[in-house]
């Protein structure tokens, strides 16, 4: 039985198939093509998941699409009579998502008779829950989805229960959590796609001066719901205005907050224009106030379900300074977050709603691992090498078996090098777990700055992340619930913040990643040297990028190696250490030696 999920025509596009009710693969077309949060159909990412199950498009049994655009036509039709232009653009998603399947004929050249697969319309976030719970580790959770907007819904919750959900509730169109931060996103003067993970960094800077003011921007009226107060905001009146070319444009979301808003908290932040203490602080309310409206929807929901687990999807799922509190301010001990919970994840859901929901196969498969786009054999890798050597004179290559290779690279870490990290399988969703990293010494302070100077180039206010080996981290964090796809932040214990300065943040916390020994075996063996070598079982982690996708391929490695100030590459069995690399390691050794004195 093969089943195949599309996230298709919206951004962060991604496939994923499933076979006997098991993901063998899964991956965003932005790896593929290199379009960050590409949208369109993708086409790149079928063509992956289809040669990893070894099958063709004519041998799929089901193709699941998380998109239904009949769901709540009422409501739809209700807007579309107030809103011409809301209208058109309803049309013109049904007629893109009716022609999916001559869509996927013609971009694999065959006839549309010749594809026999029964095509599904899962609801979008009944297919982001099932992103969650089928893939969790739980027989039996609650499930919340949270996001900006899908199928005319902005969150639904329910109550997984063996191999089924049962939908108890949802929030339409307009309220929104993910609308509300997006739109304040926008009005701090972060405008690009995707740029509410800054506004999380920025946020522990600030305080929460305003959260007055944001009580009347988003509250709770009641157990479950939460209303937007729709004076801030466009969206109701104009709809999310979404664009993008196919495959070649990252895309782009018109303006969502209302000048009411500036009256009230001043204008907006100008393109250019410097963070001052009164950003950081709305930053900080707007954080503190969807902290308060989750907080009573987990509260309500664990009294409702009865449930300790927690199951997250959806956008908001990736807000993890909210994901840390849960313990502290609900009822559940457990939570499970995948790590595409974004729309990303939306293909592995579909997939897995079928496989559940319709077909009512039984569960057999859990994600305790990121591990599940392309992987390049020793030989592909070789061969990219010995491609990049004949043109950049200035680096040596040294081929190790493993043991002497996780000892070299931990060295070169603790000497104060900053190594790229390119093992195995590309990882499923936005965090670099191990697979495609760039790692450095987490007890040197310079460290951030070095990155951001050398590599990164990025805001000076936004932390890096910390990787630790799972059972170490309560001796440097106070909690000790897995985080093993980084969508938890956890303080760091005091005593461990002089210890691991680099990637714990301004308020103490740090967005942590634990490894486990048998999720990512390499990985962990190489914090395990780390640690035997400095008593430190930690490493900074970042994505191996800059300004891109994560590189997926080999030769994507090897030239964001070559353009950036990276020291030293380790890529399979391969370390390639740059020449010049000697007078970077002498300028962080000497700053470490200073702070040691």
């Amino acid at each position: 039985m093969i089943i195949l999920g599309i996230n298709a025509y919206h951004a962060n596009a991604s496939a994923a198939i499933v076979v006997d009710g098991r993901l063998v693969a899964a991956v965003e077309e932005e790896r593929l093509n290199r379009v960050k949060y590409a949208a369109g159909l993708p086409a790149r990412a079928i063509q992956y998941c289809l040669e990893q199950a070894g099958a063709k498009l004519s041998e799929v049994d089901h193709i699941a699409v998380p998109r239904n655009p009949w769901a709540r036509m009422g409501t739809k039709i209700r807007f579309a009579m107030r809103m011409p232009r809301f209208a058109l653009d309803r049309a013109r998603v049904m007629k893109r998502f009716a022609g999916i399947q001559e869509d996927l004929a013609s971009t694999f050249e065959m006839p549309p008779e010749k594809i026999r697969a029964r095509f599904h319309r899962i609801e979008h976030h009944t297919a982001h829950l099932a992103s969650a719970y089928f893939v969790s580790p739980f027989e039996n959770s609650a499930v919340l989805s949270a996001d900006g907007l899908g199928d005319f819904a902005s969150s639904m919750w329910a109550l997984g229960e063996g191999p089924k959900m049962r939908i108890l509730g949802e929030i339409t169109f307009p309220h929104s959590l993910g609308m509300y931060y997006t739109a304040l996103t926008q009005y701090i003067g972060f405008w690009k796609f995707g740029d509410e993970y800054k506004v999380m960094g920025l946020a522990a800077y600030g305080e929460p001066e305003f959260l007055d003011e944001f009580r009347r921007i988003v509250y709770a009226d009641g157990p479950l719901s939460f209303r937007l107060g729709l004076e801030y905001f466009t969206h109701q009146r104009h709809g999310a205005d979404m664009t993008w070319r196919e495959a070649n444009q990252t895309p782009v979301l018109g303006r969502l907050f209302s000048s009411h808003l500036e009256k009230r908290l001043g204008p907006s932040r100008k393109e250019g224009e410097p963070l001052g203490q009164r950003h950081q602080n709305i930053a900080a309310s707007m954080q503190a106030a969807l902290e308060e409206v989750l907080a009573a929807h987990w509260t309500a929901l664990a009294q409702k379900t009865r449930q300790k687990s927690l199951c997250l999807a959806g956008g908001v799922a990736f807000n993890c300074l909210a994901n840390g509190r849960i313990f502290d301010r609900s009822p559940f001990e457990r939570v499970y977050v995948q790590p595409a919970a974004g729309d990303a994840g939306l293909s592995v859901g579909a997939a897995f709603a079928v496989n559940h929901q319709i077909l009512g196969r039984p569960r057999e498969f859990v994600m305790d691992h990121a591990g599940w786009g392309p992987e390049f054999s020793s030989q592909e890798i070789r061969h990219s090498i010995e491609k990049f050597r004949s043109s950049e004179e200035g680096a040596t290559v040294t081929e190790m078996e493993e043991t002497p290779l996780l000892e070299t690279t931990a060295r070169h870490i603790a000497s104060g090098k900053v190594v790229g990290w390119f093992q195995g399988r590309v990882e499923w969703g936005p965090r670099a777990l191990g697979q495609r990293s760039i790692l450095a010494d987490p007890r040197r302070p310079e460290m951030k700055d070095v990155l951001n100077r050398r590599i990164k180039h990025r805001e000076i206010f936004r932390p890096f992340a910390p990787s630790i080996l799972e059972e170490a981290t309560g001796e440097f964090f106070e909690k000790t619930h897995p985080s093993p796809f980084m969508t938890f932040a956890y303080s760091v214990r005091p005593e461990k913040r002089d210890v691991i300065p680099a990637p714990t943040h301004v308020d103490g916390t740090a967005r942590l990643q634990t490894v486990s020994r048998t999720a990512n075996p390499l990985y962990w063996k190489l914090l395990r040297a780390f640690g035997d070598q400095t008593g430190v079982p930690v490493l900074l982690n970042t994505s191996f990028n800059d300004n891109e996708p994560i590189v997926c391929r080999p030769e994507e490695a090897l030239d964001c190696f070559r353009r950036t100030q990276m020291d030293t590459l380790v890529m399979g069995n391969f370390i390639l250490e740059k020449r010049s690399s000697a007078a970077s390691q002498e300028e962080t050794a000497d700053s470490f030696a200073k702070r040691a004195e």
